[in-house]
């Protein structure tokens, strides 16, 4: 190709159009400014990594016997190297940056990070475009599906494809961008090679080495066409959970960091809308007054965590909600946003869509399946590694005289390192009270869509509907990313058992200029028919596949949902209402039913009638019961539970 089929190259004396994020600067600019670390305080952060990995974190022996690797000696020996140097001769600052990150990532746990300081923290790199592969005809093709305004190039818009990065076939380019990161599965690797190609949260990963992309793809008439795109670096948005304090958002996390700060970059990049709600809303991340972000939509008082809609498929017409997220303080209040939206969507067939999401509050995750099925629901158990580090830990807060109960965790823990065992009990973090509270409240079939995105709380969602057979599983890829641990950072850890500078037996102390560290706390295991199974590394693998279509990256997944709707036209549809009204001292109970044969009455939690289906509605008098009265009505088809309705009279 020689020069003259170029697009405006960029070069220092000629950049591209700039994507207007707050403060943008080129990679060498910013660079310029980075980095003020000591000699000192780089070994403590050595030091501090190693109380960590040896004390604290829960998937050690898996991943040193799982992957090769042996993270412990890699910062024994950086920590040699760090003894033998001297101030002056210390390398730069970015190099010592990516020696951390690469042990962290030699693990391949996105729950187990080294999280850099300003001002790389609250940063992120990016190119001003987002690729998606799509697959037809069995060939794969890295398609353009968003693009910053203000950024141009001859013929390069949405729906181009890419078919070179840096004169790499695209394929390899993001095979070999995901082998540096930290996806647990070959499906995971291979979805965030491709998201970091032109989006990097500088939290976690440094910036990229290139000052500028050489893209080459392909213009409309067919032509091979190259361009040469600058990397920038921005302020992203902030996060929505102070992880490092301690409260329940904090010690019930499960959520990809990475991903997270992703997320939120592309809404700052490609949804200026979202944003604009985003800065009406409460400390609880609500809105006062429910709004949609698209006219198709329904109204939702978290645009940032919920896109509700009916979509229509050649099956029939469907509803759809998209949960973006599980990061929210309020995990009753997600629960209850979550209901509202699925009541006013139709009652014949639900999708229930978590691509991409990266997790957060295991509340809002486990609370939220209830409401999907008439089983009680069973939180997954989580477990810690048997060190006696976790034992302190356990012991100081086993009465929940600070508001934080590790009690049940204790005494099994204890009698753990006595006997040599690897792990305490297993014991759900999720009350199950919580999980139970409110019951079914959609009675239609429903399937579960989900990506090799999808990580930690979202990977907990993902097994509980799989262990609770809430409905099949829909995957664009062969697994979920395969995150199965609650995540505490390093500063929580300082908060639960204070730093050697207020408690002499503690091993923990303060990291320098906002340094930090997350790691695997608790690592989760399967219910049901899997009992007992890690879903580390495992993930959870869809009952049917589907692979991405040019028609789904470009036009709003038509060729997914109906896939989806295929699948939800073939399941039965059950209904079950349940009207209340007082008759004197009796309460009179209106059933209204479909694809039900019989339903048990229960009236605070007692039975009382369980009468056969044979039209509807169908009326039961409840002799005795009053106003306020507990009333529980379970629907049965053949024998099997299939719907229950819980309601206060």
């Amino acid at each position: 190709m020689t020069s003259s089929n170029r697009a405006a190259a960029a070069t220092p004396d000629q950049p591209v159009t700039r994507a207007n994020l707050e403060d943008a600067l080129a990679v060498p600019d910013f660079l310029a400014g980075a980095g003020s670390l000591t000699l000192a305080e780089r070994q403590l952060i050595v030091d501090q990594a190693l109380v960590l990995l040896e004390g604290n974190y829960v998937h050690l022996p898996l991943k040193m016997a799982m992957h090769a690797v042996n993270p412990v000696q890699r910062l024994r020996l950086l920590r040699t190297r760090l003894q033998r140097q001297a101030p002056a001769t210390m390398e730069a600052e970015w190099l010592f940056h990516r020696e951390m990150a690469s042990i962290f990532m030699s693990v391949r746990d996105l729950h187990t990070n080294y999280l850099l300081p300003k001002p790389f923290a609250g940063r992120v790199a990016y190119l001003p475009f987002v690729l998606e592969k799509a697959t037809d005809g069995g060939a794969d093709h890295y398609l353009v599906t968003s693009v910053v305004t203000g950024f141009s190039a001859p013929d390069f818009g949405l729906g181009t494809e890419v078919t070179h990065w840096n004169g790499v076939p695209i394929a390899r380019a993001v095979e070999i961008n995901g082998l540096r990161l930290a996806g647990s599965n070959r499906a995971a690797n291979l979805a965030r090679g491709l998201d970091s190609l032109t989006i990097r949260p500088l939290v976690m990963q440094l910036p990229p080495d290139e000052d500028w992309i050489d893209v080459s793809y392909l213009d409309a008439a067919g032509s091979a066409v190259e361009t040469r795109v600058a990397w920038e670096v921005g302020a992203n948005l902030p996060p929505m959970a102070d992880l490092d304090s301690i409260s329940t958002p904090a010690l019930a996390a499960a959520v990809d960091l990475d991903a997270d700060e992703r997320t939120r970059a592309r809404k700052l990049l490609y949804h200026p809308e979202v944003v604009e709600l985003d800065t009406a809303v409460d400390a609880n991340g609500t809105l006062e007054v429910p709004r949609s972000v698209a006219a198709a939509d329904v109204a939702t008082t978290m645009p940032s965590v919920f896109r509700a809609r009916t979509v229509t498929t050649s099956h029939g017409a469907f509803g759809q909600i998209r949960i973006f997220t599980f990061s929210v303080q309020d995990p009753v209040a997600f629960r209850d946003e979550f209901v509202r939206l699925i009541g006013l969507l139709p009652q014949n067939g639900l999708i229930v869509d978590v691509r991409g999401n990266g997790g957060g509050h295991l509340y809002a995750s486990e609370f939220t399946l209830q409401t999907l099925t008439p089983k009680p629901i069973v939180p997954e158990p989580v477990q810690f590694i048997a060190t006696p580090l976790n034992l302190a830990l356990c012991r100081r807060h086993k009465d929940n005289t600070e508001g934080i109960d590790l009690g049940p965790w204790f005494a099994s823990l204890d009698q753990a390192i006595e006997i040599g065992a690897a792990f305490s009990a297993a014991y759900p973090i999720t009350p199950t009270n919580g999980a139970n509270e409110i019951g079914q409240a959609y009675h239609g079939p429903a399937v579960l869509v989900t990506d090799a995105r999808c990580y930690s709380a979202t990977d907990f969602f993902a097994a509980g509907w799989a262990d609770h057979e809430i409905g099949p599983i829909l995957g664009v890829d062969d697994a979920t990313g395969a995150g199965g641990a609650n995540v505490w950072t390093h500063g929580l850890l300082i908060q639960l058992l204070g730093d050697r500078a207020s408690e002499p037996d503690s091993p923990y102390a303060q990291l320098p200029k906002g340094t930090n560290m997350r790691v695997a706390i608790r690592r989760g295991l399967r219910v049901g028919a899997l009992s007992g199974t890690p879903v580390e590394d495992l993930g959870v693998t869809p009952t049917v596949r589907h692979q991405m279509t040019r028609a789904d990256v470009l036009n709003g997944n038509v060729d997914l949902f109906d896939r989806a709707g295929e699948i939800l036209a073939g399941q039965p549809v059950r209904r079950l209402v349940v009207d209340t009204a007082p008759a004197g001292s009796d309460l009179t109970v209106t059933l209204i039913t479909e694809g039900l044969d019989r339903v048990d009455v229960y009236a605070d939690g007692r039975p009382v009638a369980s009468p056969d289906i044979t039209g509807s509605p169908t009326v039961v008098t409840i002799a005795g019961a009053s106003a306020g009265a507990t009333v529980l009505a379970e629907g049965f088809s053949a024998g099997d539970l299939v719907a229950s309705r819980r309601v206060v009279a």
